[in-house]
């Protein structure tokens, strides 16, 4: 079996996807299979590296004029071509006679380029590329989502037959464990013992009891609504209240620190620490904090819809409206003040809720999957 996966664009920073398409590719070599992994190179896009602005449009000439014959030639010498982000569906003219698979994320661009999402408008130009995705996403043979509620939404959105629609859940892009050293040291904290400081100094961790929120700056990831039940929190519990410490893009916002380009290691040593993930999203294609934070033994708070409770499970707390602040800072309070017991059941069952989304597991659905696609 010859697989050819499609990437992203790398001056599109599409992060989370550039990463599942490389585990995609360790996982398929590493189970014997030939694979190989391309995407389009970045040309004209040289002359403005950025996903914005004039470099936006150098990299639609890569993406669009340039990469399409070459795409072409690569899946004339394969057995299957896996379209690893459905945001490349418009590839799939170029591959229809091949056989091939799509993975879908999520249908929240599309979503918002039909008007779904008043507080998301989408530009003239975004609405032409949305249609463009679309249409590819209906002419595919065979698609897998990565979860039930983006399933919903390319049924719905598609019309296309339940039967060539599939879920198959993402697995850890980076094996996600508790970091000992930190979760011993917090617990410490927690429980007003002496720890030793240096435990977090030397992992640039805070030394102080925080929250910790992980996302990018996209409407969906509610940043303003994280901030509001933060600043709700203080009002509730004066200076006890933890701080709140964000990854992922600069904020201004006082008292509330903000990394970005944390690496996995790190990552792993942050939700280790953390009292819990504060991740109040208003909608998801799937919530990869959520398992990450709970492999590492952090307790989640998120919202109470799918896919978050499908992601989440019995092991995660839920919001019942993100946008309740005050609502927000309660449950964040009651889930702080759990006693030790309660406690060490929910990081018990958030790990083993965790285990469900192994990279093993995924990998083999997608080996199935492609079998399925070749009549093998």
């Amino acid at each position: 079996m010859k697989v050819l996966l499609v990437s992203n664009y790398s001056y599109d920073r599409q992060e989370s996807m550039l990463r599942f398409a490389a585990v995609l590719l360790a996982g398929l070599r590493a189970a014997g299979v030939e694979v190989n992994l391309v995407r389009p190179e970045p040309f004209f896009g040289r002359l403005r590296p950025s996903g914005s602005g004039l470099g936006k449009w150098l990299g639609y000439l890569d993406k669009f004029l340039l990469f399409p014959s070459r795409l072409r030639r690569l899946a004339a010498e394969t057995d299957l071509v896996h379209i690893c982000d459905h945001s490349n569906s418009m590839y799939v003219k170029h591959v229809v006679d091949r056989p091939h698979l799509v993975t879908c994320n999520d249908m929240l661009a599309i979503r918002s380029a039909h008007g779904e999402f008043p507080q998301n408008r989408t530009g003239w130009s975004g609405r032409i590329l949305q249609r463009w995705i679309l249409a590819g996403l209906r002419r595919a043979r065979r698609l897998t989502c990565i979860s039930e509620a983006t399933r919903r939404d390319v049924l719905r959105l598609t019309g296309h037959r339940p039967e060539i629609v599939s879920v198959t859940y993402m697995g850890q892009n980076f094996p996600y464990a508790p970091a000992a050293e930190v979760a011993e040291a917090a617990a410490q904290r927690r429980r007003g013992e002496p720890f030793d400081p240096a435990v977090f100094t030397r992992l640039g961790i805070p030394a102080e009891p925080y929250l910790l929120h992980v996302g990018g700056g996209q409407w969906y990831k509610n940043r303003p609504g994280v901030l509001a039940i933060h600043a709700a929190l203080c009002e509730r519990l004066g200076r006890r209240a933890p701080r709140l410490l964000l990854v992922g893009p600069p904020c201004a916002a006082p008292g509330v620190e903000a990394r970005s380009e944390v690496d996995n290691e790190t990552l792993a040593a942050l939700y280790s620490g953390a009292e819990m993930l504060l991740f109040p999203s208003l909608e998801e294609g799937f919530g990869w904090p959520i398992i990450e934070a709970q492999a590492c033994g952090c307790r989640v708070l998120t919202t109470g819809k799918d896919p978050m409770t499908e992601v989440g499970g019995a092991a995660a707390f839920y919001l019942a409206d993100p946008h309740d602040a005050v609502a927000g800072a309660v449950a964040v309070e009651q889930v702080l003040t759990q006693d030790e017991a309660v406690r060490g059941e929910a990081v018990r069952a958030g790990i083993e809720n965790a285990a469900r989304f192994s990279t093993e597991r995924m990998i083999g659905e997608y080996l199935a999957i492609y079998r399925e696609v070749l009549g093998a």
